[in-house]
């Protein structure tokens, strides 16, 4: 598996086209296309998703951005000390280097501030980007195959990604221990499909069950399903710090709040059995349409 085009599309001067960016793009309109119309579904205005949309997208891509940068990235030249010494670079997200759970903490922080101060159901807007953004995650995860990085520890698998010697970190750089022929395990596309399977389980759910979900149910299952499978990939990161003598690092953690978090306040809200909302028609007809 090897990237089958160049990163840039074409360049005028200072300015490029990427691949990465042009990949981000698609998956934001996928996502937010998917995200508008659960709101309509759900009976909120369409302006309002999109209004709220900009207000959100900003803060989370900085949020994802200095996570990544402060958090997520190697401790050494390769990693946060590249980045202090050319702080510039930090500006430069076309290279990649952005990090979901950055844009989870600020991203809700800044919907939360949109909807006090519109006036907005906060849950029902959570719920419509829980549902679009598996599918936008997916798509987003191919701009890493371009740019060959978000790959695993070397594989003998079929499916091993190859990694040219200058986009290499750490020890697989050496080329007499790490040939050119060297495949790595290609981690972009464990998280792609992983997401892709888990925006199909929750379209599925959202429109099976759409009488026993309350709002904020499928938030809860998306910060069941996506950070279950974050938890085990995460060890085959290369391009994370870990806590000393462990494979364990920050994500892990995050991941397991995450998960045991959601599915207690999942059970807490479920067991008395009481519904939360229903499609605003009682025209079952509606939902098969809408999941065309």
């Amino acid at each position: 598996m090897y990237p089958p085009v160049d990163p840039i599309i074409f360049q005028i001067g200072p300015f490029a086209l990427r691949w990465y960016g042009l990949l981000m793009a698609g998956a934001i309109v996928a996502g937010a296309t998917i995200a508008n119309r659960e709101v309509e579904r759900r009976g909120q205005k369409s302006d309002d998703f999109w209004d709220m949309l900009v207000w959100v997208l900003i803060p989370a891509f900085i949020g994802a951005r200095l996570y990544y940068v402060f958090i997520q990235s190697p401790r050494g030249e390769d990693g946060l000390g590249s980045f202090l010494e050319n702080p510039l670079t930090i500006l430069q997200i076309w290279r990649g280097g952005i990090h979901i759970f950055g844009a989870f903490i600020v991203g809700t922080i800044a919907l939360w501030l949109y909807s006090r101060i519109k006036g907005l159901p906060m849950l029902i807007f959570m719920d419509a980007i829980a549902l679009g953004l598996p599918l936008a995650q997916a798509i987003g995860r191919w701009g890493n195959f371009i740019n060959q990085e978000l790959y695993g520890p070397p594989t003998t698998l079929p499916w091993g990604l190859r990694i040219d010697p200058e986009h290499r970190i750490g020890p697989y750089r050496d080329l007499t221990a790490y040939s050119e022929t060297t495949r790595f395990h290609p981690l972009f596309l464990y998280e792609s499909l992983w997401n892709l399977i888990g925006f199909g389980l929750l379209f599925w759910i959202s429109r099976r069950f759409n009488r026993q979900l309350r709002d904020g149910d499928l938030t809860l299952l998306y910060l069941i399903w996506y950070p279950s499978g974050r938890f085990f990939i995460e060890f085959l990161r290369t391009d994370s710090w870990f806590f000393a003598g462990t494979p364990f690092n920050l994500v892990h953690v995050l991941c397991l709040i995450a998960v045991i978090g959601s599915v207690i306040i999942l059970y807490r809200r479920h067991r008395s059995g009481q519904n939360s909302y229903s499609a605003p028609s009682s025209d079952t007809s509606s939902d098969t349409s809408d999941a065309s």
